[in-house]
């Protein structure tokens, strides 16, 4: 592609190679992660992910050797060959990545494909040819995580994936190359090393891990630049903080959206509505948020009501207020084309709508019928779409729910001449696809919090790289079938490792019919998931926690009961998300790097790191093994403690998930309650399994950004056992109210405790100490 070797130029932390065909450029960003780029289309970067980019200064020198140009620093070793052909070496010399130095040669496929494909079998290309072509040779004991939203196992090794945002309502199966999200990164494991590599490129781009041959695996795309960050580790975990540092961390989201919520397409009108809060409170089932899907627009216009079924709405929301319960309402982008509304007015007297090639603005159909799509490339539109969640906010709505932002249409795909202004870099369709829905979701992040002064619960459909900064995810239309269930792990797991901390599924399923055992196994789930919505499709059964008989009914409000209690270790999960760049549900080897039997683990998981969940995921089944890693472990239910570094068998009939506590944590625990809000929490209790270990627990108001401004407490809980138990509780920050009381509920111990160096008695398990 570029040719022979030239001469090279340093510029500070940049090494600009002249090629005989082109110029390829190599930059350190920090000591770990390095920028290779080459301007193909554009001279410069223009990244919609990389928003603000911290650089540090890097010592390095440069060697001009025969065949090659090498890059030295304190860590990496960089050998750069003809045609922009790189191999990354550690400072000892050890081969961390190999670009492929040979042409692709795809394995044969035998047979006639096209009789096949005249019975409806779909037969796979036997060579993609791009742009854009990065090639790296294939070692032998690589293990590939990441790719955000895909179908499949955790490990992607022999894998092949699209990134191209598609609403597509069939049941997703493991050959899915797409779906709704686009995050081109991944994560490559090998021996005692880890780096990751960010693909920083929005057009089409395609990732095979070693499907076509296992010698090698490539990315490429169909335009744009070569782009893309190495970013070494060397462990897992280091990796998934360099990709948040560059692209972003999740923010700390108000403590109410880590409750559990009820959805469905859709609840309407307001007496509907109403009757499935006052269920709720009425069964003692836990609750704090319900969703409005399309169904209580005006003619499905967005920043509209149904003025017939939803009378009043604004009292509506208000009785739900007092009740505990926040609103949530959808918001498609696509605007009806209607004269005399004025959203759509105001859209096309300004020019906010993409346009044809002519400028003519581009009209296709969503619910309302005919449809313009905001230009969300372009800042003014994006201002404008802020402005618009005023609207919303002023009416008491809680958060907003885009969908549809693919973006989805039902007159074909958006044809790829489609014209964007792409703040001030005009381009089409093909460029801006992927990242439409990331922008739309920074609109309206931003609108909500213009309007509320309050951190922002948006929750989106489609996204790119960074789109965590701004919004939570569901993984889409997914159906009522175990094997979705199963598939939700890997899949959550995979998300949470390319920077999206806030995520979760439609619990019991959105398509097709659930049932009371699958959802009775999909809340065991939901309740260790970031987001925790119940979600279902018009015309399938019901699917509220009641909807089926009294066993499923107590189970879900068992385990919506836990998730309330465990919500303070939950908001310390996310306040390590918007710190440190970690997922609140973690695979196994995040943790176990060094542990072979962790590299490819599909149902279970940890949450955090001092709860292992290890969900049932089949039909039927009652009993499951468990691997517990090293150390000893607590089994959450019947107090048994296990030996780590080997497979258990767990009975686990249908009221029981297994969970599994790391001897020497503490997890902190709230009172029960209905709602966030219905109690002050300024009684924290901490449940403890002795050991030794440390814990950190945060505190502040829950909603504001106050924190951001030192408002906010944070304890260091520290915990050895020799002869007695010891406790020590430190602040290691202190900007907020203290807790009026703390319990203690031991584990497996009763006997003397020593507790900031003040001895205690402990009897029954339990202790309560005054904070005054």
């Amino acid at each position: 592609m570029l040719g022979k070797l030239g001469f090279y130029i340093v510029n500070e932390n940049i090494i600009e190679i002249q090629f005989e065909n082109g110029v390829g450029k190599i930059e350190f960003i920090n000591e770990n992660i390095v920028n290779f780029f080459s301007p193909l289309k554009y001279e410069k970067h223009f990244s919609r992910a990389v928003e603000d980019l911290k650089k540090s200064k890097v010592d390095f020198h440069v060697i001009n050797e025969k065949n090659c140009i090498e890059i030295e620093s304190s860590i990496l070793r960089i050998k750069v060959y003809d045609e922009f052909k790189v191999d990354i070496y550690d400072n000892k010399g050890n081969i961390i990545c190999e670009d492929y130095k040979y042409k692709r040669k795809p394995f044969i496929r035998r047979g006639n494909g096209k009789i096949a494909e005249g019975e409806g079998i779909k037969v796979e290309e036997n060579f993609r040819k791009h742009k854009i072509e990065i090639v790296k040779k294939m070692l032998g004991d690589e293990y590939f995580y990441g790719f955000g939203e895909k179908t499949g196992h955790l490990n992607k090794k022999g894998y092949y994936y699209e990134m191209w945002n598609t609403d597509d309502p069939k049941p997703h199966v493991e050959n899915y190359t797409a779906l709704y999200k686009s995050i081109p990164f991944f994560i490559t494991k090998r021996n005692n090393l880890s780096f990751g590599i960010f693909f920083d490129n929005t057009f089409k781009t395609y990732f095979d891990m070693g499907k076509e041959n296992s010698e090698y695996y490539y990315f490429a795309a169909d335009d744009g630049n070569l782009d893309y960050y190495f970013i070494y580790g060397p462990s897992i975990k280091e990796v998934v903080i360099g990709y948040t540092e560059l692209t972003g961390k999740t923010p700390l989201p108000q403590l109410w959206t880590l409750g559990y919520h009820q959805s469905r397409w859709s609840y309407s009108p307001k007496d509907r509505v109403m009757e499935i809060a006052k269920l709720f409170r009425e069964k003692d089932i836990p609750c704090d948020v319900i969703h409005l899907d399309i169904d209580y627009m005006d003619g499905f216009r967005v920043f509209t009501w149904d003025k017939s079924a939803f009378e009043n709405h604004k009292k509506m929301i208000k009785d739900l207020k007092n009740m505990g319960f926040k609103v949530v309402t959808i918001i498609d982008p696509g605007v009806k084309k209607d004269r005399g509304y004025k959203i759509y007015d105001d859209g096309l007297k300004n020019g906010y709508f993409a346009t044809d090639k002519d400028g003519i603005p581009y009209v296709n159909e969503v619910w309302p019928g005919e449809a313009l799509y905001p230009d969300f490339t372009d800042e003014k539109v994006r201002m404008w779409w802020s402005e618009n969640q005023r609207i919303m906010m002023e009416d008491g709505i809680a958060g907003i729910w885009n969908d549809m932002n693919e973006p989805a249409s039902f007159k074909g795909p958006l044809p790829d001449d489609v014209q964007f202004k792409n703040d001030g870099r005009p381009t089409n369709h093909l460029e801006v696809h992927n990242v439409y829905g990331h922008l739309m979701s920074k609109a309206t992040y931003e609108g909500i919090k213009k309007y509320t002064n309050k951190r922002p619960f948006v929750i989106t459909r489609a996204c790119f790289a960074g789109t965590q900064k701004y919004s939570t995810i569901w993984t889409g239309d997914n159906h009522s079938f175990w094997e979705h269930l199963r598939m939700a792990v890997p899949m959550l797991l995979n998300l949470g490792l390319s920077g999206m901390a806030f995520s979760g599924t439609d619990v019991g399923g959105f398509q097709f019919d659930a049932t009371g055992e699958l959802l009775s196994r999909w809340v065991q789930l939901g309740c260790f998931t970031p987001l925790f919505r119940n979600h279902s499709c018009m015309h399938t059964r019901d699917q509220e926690p009641w909807a089926f008989d009294k066993q499923t009914e107590d189970i879900n409000r068992k385990y919506i009961k836990l998730r309330y209690k465990l919500l303070p270790y939950i908001y310390d999960l996310m306040y390590q998300a918007e710190f440190y760049g970690l997922p609140v549900m973690r695979p196994l080897i995040l943790h176990y790097e060094n542990d072979i039997n962790t590299f490819e683990l599909n149902d279970q998981f940890l949450f955090g790191e001092n709860i292992l969940v290890a969900p049932v995921l089949e039909q039927g089944k009652n009993v499951r093994a468990v691997y517990l890693p090293e150390g000893r472990w607590v089994d959450y239910w019947t107090k048994q403690i296990h030996e780590g570094g080997k497979y258990i068998l767990k009975e686990a009939p249908l009221d029981i998930c297994p969970i599994f506590i790391k001897e020497g944590s503490v997890i902190p625990n709230y009172e029960e309650q209905n709602f966030v809000g219905e109690k002050p929490n300024n009684i924290l209790i901490i449940d403890v399994y002795p050991g030794s270990g440390e814990y950190y627990h945060y505190k502040d108001d829950g909603e504001s950004f106050d924190y951001r401004d030192g408002k906010y407490n944070l304890y260091k809980i520290s915990m050895q056992i020799e002869k007695i138990l010891r406790i020590d509780i430190s602040k290691e920050h202190d900007g907020y109210t203290d807790y009026e009381k703390i319990i203690f509920k031991f584990n497996n111990y009763d006997g003397k405790v020593l507790i900031n160096s003040k001895e205690y008695s402990v009897k029954n398990s339990i202790l309560e100490i005054s904070m005054n």
